[in-house]
């Protein structure tokens, strides 16, 4: 990072963390590489940080950087009860090769029980996944929020995910939480070579034509036959773009 950049990127005396001034540091950050974005996250931006992982098809990448620059980083996941059970084994996997600080936070409400009171929600079109969707991933990553008081969220997120994630930057807010995305501007095939270069692994699924690996009644492989007009027809049968894990406006303030 050189001497002027730097000096775009730090806080000037007396400044405090409003969105004009996150704004104002975005230029110089976007010009960073990923490591980079994360050494001055963690020294700049409001502590506590945590992270967040889904341990999807690609995950080994963001939790390799953070964990080289913040072993001990609490990492958070959303166990909804419905993952795959080659999901569960790539967690065991991953916890034991880094050293994981794992975090995992389920819902308030067993799925069995889920499914008793309010039948297959994930089958009863867009209004049942979106319920679902709040009950077992949002309602239980607002309870992590309140528990571990974060002042900065980091996440894997990536431009070129989904149509719903183009505009992302890579800083934004979650209400008072700074969200940082260090990987905003990588491709598939930045992925890879880091995968490689590391030895990292992709999901087991990977290989069996899953691209984006969520719970294992709403995450089909690339090649299935699926209808929707959705960004990704792979997640959500087409019908819900994003779950509600980034989106602000589906969390409770308080609990």
């Amino acid at each position: 990072m050189t001497r002027s950049a730097l000096k775009l990127c730090v806080p000037q005396p007396g400044q405090h963390w409003s969105p004009r001034a996150l704004d104002s540091v975005i230029p110089c950050l976007e010009r960073q590489d990923a490591g980079e974005r994360i050494r001055w996250a963690l020294d700049y931006l409001p502590a506590p940080a945590i992270m967040t992982s889904s341990f999807g098809a690609q995950s080994a990448v963001m939790l390799h950087l953070m964990t080289r620059q913040f072993p001990d980083i609490p990492v958070v996941l959303i166990d909804t009860g419905y993952l795959f059970d080659e999901t569960y084994e790539f967690i065991e996997s991953l916890t034991r090769r880094l050293s994981l600080n794992l975090q995992v936070y389920r819902p308030a409400m067993s799925a069995a029980w889920q499914e008793v009171r309010h039948g297959r929600l994930w089958e009863q079109g867009a209004e049942g996944i979106q319920t679902y969707n709040q009950m077992n991933k949002v309602d239980p990553m607002s309870r992590a929020l309140a528990e571990l008081g974060p002042g900065s969220w980091f996440s894997g997120l990536r431009r070129s995910q989904s149509l719903s994630r183009r505009k992302l930057r890579v800083l934004g807010s979650h209400h008072d939480i700074t969200k940082v995305h260090p990987l905003i501007d990588w491709s598939d095939r930045d992925v890879h070579r880091y995968l490689q270069k590391y030895d990292l692994p992709y999901h087991p699924l990977w290989e069996k034509g899953y691209v984006s690996i969520g719970d294992r009644h709403t995450s089909h492989p690339i090649s299935a036959e699926l209808g929707g007009d959705g960004d990704d027809p792979t997640r959500f049968f087409g019908l819900v773009r994003e779950c509600g894990l980034h989106q602000p406006g589906r969390f409770r303030i308080s609990e």
